[in-house]
């Protein structure tokens, strides 16, 4: 059987090409039925000539991402191995790369793992507004918050204003303790994480201090009209169908919007409809509206998340 061996200038870039992870190596021989082996800065393919190629060409690939300063994660990893198996996955580099979201200069960029994420990120930039619906893990608000603040440090928006609405306590608050902004603050934390873990947290702050960033709860939201801004809803299930309605005309001159949200996890009381999945049935082909939905192989978090999912999909299917 043909072999042939690849070799890298040092054995620390050969790891950051699968990931810090040999795992990486069986993603790709699994996927595509050959025997792979790796020490110090090489790697030994032994397959039919066609397979081997396949190979050369992940590595390839691999090898494009990180040069132009990306991270290549297990994620990754197998997206890129699914596309060169595929008709039209000749260049997934481009695609991963063209797409890169640069949130602050301090930070690495933001890149797409998944196949979803990819239709993700393609309809932010295409459409006004955008609902990312799936289940959790798969990037829907982390992604969105790299849009925004991509566009707001390319001056494309003039503020990034996050909300969710605080349906635990049905937005009434009042019985917790401590100020208003203690009160909220619980439901608002994923959102803050997510910041700071894009932004260094002295720029996160002053950007909050001067109004670029603006997080809040949904109710906060009456009334107003957000020009050039971008708006991200998460957290959307868990809109009745008046808020959501309110949050969707809120939308002034030079304004996008992120809904994100996931069915099967609505908190609101029984015989209270989700805002989520009216918007679902009623602004299918609506232009300017674009639905992009996750399954449960977007998922970026632990592999077993995924696992656990599928598995509540099949149980609740029966």
């Amino acid at each position: 059987m043909p072999v042939e061996t690849l070799t890298y200038e040092s054995p620390q870039f050969l790891q950051k090409l699968i990931g810090h992870d040999l795992s990486g190596l069986r993603i790709i021989a699994d996927a595509l039925h050959v025997q792979i082996t790796s020490r110090d800065g090489w790697v030994r393919i032994e397959a039919e000539e066609p397979a081997i190629l396949a190979v050369k060409e992940v590595f390839a690939q691999l090898e494009r991402i990180r040069r132009q300063g990306g991270e290549v994660t297990p994620t990754m990893l197998r997206l890129v191995t699914e596309s060169v198996l595929t008709e039209h996955g000749s260049a997934p580099a481009d695609a991963i790369m063209n797409l890169k979201l640069q949130g602050s200069s301090r930070k690495p960029p933001v890149l797409v793992k998944t196949r979803g994420q990819i239709a993700y990120v393609q309809a932010m930039r295409d459409h006004e507004v955008v609902f990312g619906i799936g289940p959790a893990g798969t990037g829907k608000t982390y992604l969105a918050m790299a849009q925004g603040l991509h566009l707001l440090r390319e001056k494309a928006v003039q503020r990034l204003v996050l909300t969710r609405p605080a349906v635990e306590a049905g937005e009434a608050l009042g019985f917790l303790p401590g100020d208003l902004k203690e009160k909220i603050f619980p439901y608002l934390r994923p959102l803050y994480d997510a910041l700071y873990d894009m932004l260094d947290p002295d720029e996160a702050e002053r950007m909050i201090e001067r109004g670029a960033i603006e997080i809040a709860p949904l109710a906060y939201m009456r009334g107003r009209t957000l020009k050039n801004a971008f708006i991200i809803l998460d957290e959307a299930q868990n809109t009745t169908t008046e808020q959501m309605l309110m949050f969707l005309t809120r939308l002034g001159e030079g304004a996008r919007c992120v809904i994100t949200g996931d069915p099967s996890q609505v908190d609101l009381r029984r015989h209270v409809r989700s805002g989520l999945r009216e918007s679902v049935e009623a602004l299918q082909g609506v232009e300017g509206v674009k639905f992009v939905s996750f399954l449960s192989k977007d998922i970026v978090r632990l592999p077993v998340v995924q696992r656990i999912i599928e598995a509540y999909d099949r149980h609740r299917a029966q």
